[in-house]
């Protein structure tokens, strides 16, 4: 099957985010600083300022390579970077007019991301940390002078610009980056919601497993004695055509149950030494279905092959060909004649679907089906469906039921093909 893919935390890819808007912001600042030093308009510390930028540039190139590395990032280095970004834009400001540059606002961009991606301690040791430097700047700064008085008119213009550049920046990166922050973090939150719930599904199939598994020693003896019992009654009533053939079918049935049992144990021992073996999808639903077919004999069916190209091929595990059989049980439940199986596939997928006749899904019901112990049959324990989803989504699947427009009930069960540099004609 397909690998995993893995996926990267929020945090990670918040830093990732935090890094890009790090560069743009260095490059807008750096832009303005040579647009400064080559018009001759105003006399800065070009060394002081260039040491910083160049600070700035490293703390970029050193976040990327860390995010190379399997580290994970924690909200304690997360609320570090901000708060490298905020020292970093306060000795810009200190060295080019302080509170008077237009782009001392700036700072409300590392708050709007912290306050969007960070607890509220680190959210307001940062608000404090902004709020401190703003307010030294208002006393301690580096003023700006003017190399030509003519040029005042010009220096307005600039700042004017500046305020408008400082805003667009600001809101372009509140709007984009903050809300793809926070996207990240209600990703997380529904990833570990739904793990959860795979949890709770994980601890339902163990209680299930562990009954089934008391069910399947104690069964051994009553089928035993009924098989022997069985052998008694066909030898004691051998004048008896009709009920001698009661009695086959009834030994067959008692040994089909023997089988089952002996198959579990033995689809148990390889499933954990993990040997399953490859086969066309084809093989493997043939094989099934004569298998069912013994257990349901009262069931007709039609299956046809629908997929173009060479069959796929998978590796079933045990669990996931007894899913199919209680898929199939499920329609002949409903009904019995002339079920329609279909398999189709494409370059992703293989696609089993199984029309039955019934009277179809209870809409007012729907979304209880595949819960453990819901049944809508008068007998049963409402099983069949739930360890069939588990099983199949186990192995990367899905199972789908729909109300047919021409009656009766749509079983579709999705399953992955084997990635093509495992497959082997």
């Amino acid at each position: 099957m397909y690998a995993p893919v893995q996926l990267l935390s929020a945090s990670r890819q918040n830093l990732w985010r935090l890094t890009l808007i790090r560069m743009l912001v260095l490059s807008a600042q750096a832009g303005s600083v040579g647009i400064a030093y080559l018009s001759d308009l105003l006399p800065l510390p070009w060394l002081p300022l260039s040491i910083v930028l160049g600070i700035s540039l490293c703390l970029c190139l050193f976040t990327a390579l860390r995010l190379r590395g399997p580290w994970p990032v924690t909200e304690l280095e997360y609320a570090t970077q901000l708060a490298c970004d905020l020292i970093v834009h306060s000795v810009l400001l200190y060295f080019s007019g302080g509170s008077t540059n237009p782009f001392v606002s700036y700072y409300l961009v590392p708050l709007t991301i912290a306050a969007a991606t960070l607890p509220w301690f680190y959210s307001m040791v940062l608000s404090g940390l902004a709020l401190s430097g703003y307010t030294a700047l208002l006393i301690w700064y580096h003023p700006l002078h003017l190399n030509n008085v003519q040029h005042e008119a010009m220096l307005i213009s600039l700042h004017l610009f500046g305020m408008w550049m400082n805003f667009a920046l600001s809101a372009a990166f509140i709007t984009f980056f903050v809300v793809k922050m926070a996207g990240a973090l209600r990703s997380q939150d529904e990833l570990q919601a739904l793990r959860r719930e795979e949890g709770m599904r994980d601890q339902q199939l163990l209680a299930v497993a562990t009954q089934a598994a008391g069910a399947a020693h104690e069964l051994g003896t009553p089928l035993a004695t009924m098989s022997v019992l069985i052998k008694e009654l066909r030898q004691e009533y051998r004048d008896k055509p009709a009920l001698q053939d009661d009695l086959a079918l009834l030994q067959e049935q008692v040994k089909l149950c023997k089988e089952t049992l002996q198959h579990l144990v033995r689809a148990a021992e390889a499933d954990r030494r993990q040997a399953v073996f490859e086969q066309t999808a084809v093989q493997w639903l043939e094989t099934t279905l004569n298998r069912w077919h013994l257990m349901r004999p009262e069931a007709t069916y039609r299956f046809q092959p629908l997929g173009f190209g060479a069959v796929p091929r998978l590796a079933p595990p045990a669990d996931l060909t007894q899913a199919l059989l209680n898929l199939l049980n499920n329609a002949a439940d409903a009904c019995p004649d002339k079920l329609d199986i279909r398999l189709d596939w494409d370059h992703l997928w293989i696609v089993l679907s199984i029309l039955d006749h019934g009277a179809g899904v209870p809409l007012a019901i729907a979304e209880q089906i595949g819960k453990p112990f819901f049944t809508t049959k008068g007998k049963g324990f409402g099983l069949g469906l739930f360890l069939s989803q588990a099983s199949v989504t186990r192995a990367g699947g899905s199972v789908k039921l729909y109300n047919h427009e021409d009656g009766g009930t749509l079983t579709e069960l999705r399953l992955p093909r084997l990635a093509p540099g495992d497959e082997h004609e």
